[in-house]
């Protein structure tokens, strides 16, 4: 699986920032008061910063991330010089290019699952990618993901192939058989039981061979102290290895990890194993 992903275009970080964001930057973020940082980002009209106090770590936060050209000053500090959007859209690229050559090794038409989509960027771009042919059901627990999910499948000739279903990915049930299911970005919001019930009921439509992509997150980013105080996340920080022994019991293995360059992701793919 290495030589799929060789080519990507990642986005990295020079010596001197890393050195910088160390020493200066990040003790910065992370120490002074959040009162003071969170009443700059209100008088500057941070997009960014509202999206996460109005849903830490949706959707809109995620898209302003990837987009990567916000207008106002703030956020083309944070988007633009951080280490957790660069992060975030390396981890796009990555997850899609994995997605698309998984689609490509299932023999008959693809069937996607993908577990908090949000308006479902990574799988419309792995699907793009592709060059067999798929479809896929999005779940997102946000209604208004799936309208700006519509025009992002729309812009990409793919609104035939997606659906969209609102509800809670520990309790949406899909009946019809599943050949790949994403959970990028996701893992990092839910509790050890909860990842173990979502594993369980995939187990149960999933046939053996099928692939699973997840991701992990590291505290390499430097600033997780500033990311729960000023913007509300709450992130749960676990290695590739913890993830996957909540996946085995459901059945999940032949796991390979694929980390971003800047350390702060992993995206891992694994399969049903047979009986």
């Amino acid at each position: 699986m290495e030589d799929w992903i060789n080519d990507i275009e990642f986005e990295r970080l020079s010596p001197a920032a890393v050195l910088a964001k160390k020493l200066v930057i990040n003790p910065l973020a992370n120490y002074l008061p959040a009162s003071w940082i969170k009443g700059w980002l209100r008088d500057g009209k941070s997009e960014l910063a509202l999206a996460n106090w109005r849903d830490p770590g949706g959707w809109r936060s995620m898209v302003i991330s990837y987009e990567g050209n916000p207008k106002r000053a703030w956020d083309r500090i944070l988007v633009g010089g951080g280490t957790i959007p660069k992060a975030l859209r390396n981890r796009r690229k990555l997850a899609a290019r994995l997605l698309a050559r998984l689609i490509d090794q299932t023999p008959h038409r693809a069937h996607a699952l993908c577990l908090g989509a949000g308006p479902g960027h990574i799988i419309t771009d792995a699907m793009g990618q592709a060059k067999n042919d798929s479809y896929a059901t999005l779940v997102d627990i946000s209604s208004d993901a799936f309208e700006f999910g519509h025009t992002v499948a729309r812009d990409k000739g793919l609104l035939d192939r997606v659906r969209f279903i609102q509800g809670d990915v520990r309790e949406v049930r899909i009946d019809e058989r599943v050949d790949l299911v994403k959970m990028i970005g996701i893992c990092e919001y839910l509790q050890d039981e909860q990842i173990t019930a979502i594993a369980e009921a995939l187990g149960e439509i999933m046939p053996p061979g099928s692939g699973i992509v997840f991701n992990s997150i590291s505290k390499k980013h430097g600033t997780d102290r500033f990311f729960r105080r000023v913007f509300g996340l709450n992130m749960i920080h676990r290695t590739p290895e913890q993830l996957q022994e909540l996946l085995a019991p459901a059945g999940f293995g032949e796991f390979q990890v694929f980390p971003e360059p800047l350390g702060v992701y992993n995206v891992v793919v694994g399969k049903i194993k047979s009986q």
